[in-house]
């Protein structure tokens, strides 16, 4: 069963950057397409950066230019790198298969206020 171990999160000022990693275990890492989804309070959650296994990545058009996803094979982790934070940016976020969602991990807090 795939295991996922979001970090480093927390409060930042608008403008201000963080940088997202999760730990992925019970799954071939290497073999799979990975995301970064979010969820504000009152919302569906949402995709917001997708890496192929080649490394290709697509961002949702709101975090387009501000927002990097990218992956280490040799330490299944894939981060988020986060630029330009906005108060719409504040979510949960989580990490996990980009096309099969079998469980989810606890997320990890963002706040974005001054």
């Amino acid at each position: 069963q795939v295991q996922l171990v979001e970090s480093g999160g927390g409060l930042v000022q608008p403008g201000g950057s963080l940088r997202l990693s999760c730990a992925v275990s019970g799954i071939i890492f290497r073999i799979n397409d990975m995301a970064w989804f979010r969820q504000a309070p009152g919302k569906q959650r949402e995709l917001v950066a997708t890496i192929t296994i080649s490394g290709s990545t697509n961002y949702a058009d709101s975090v387009k230019g501000r927002f990097t996803i990218s992956r280490d094979n040799a330490k299944n982790t894939v981060y988020l790198q986060m630029n330009s934070l906005k108060p719409e940016d504040t979510a949960v976020y989580y990490c996990n298969r980009r096309w099969t969602q079998t469980s989810w991990g606890q997320g990890t807090q963002i706040t974005v206020s001054s």
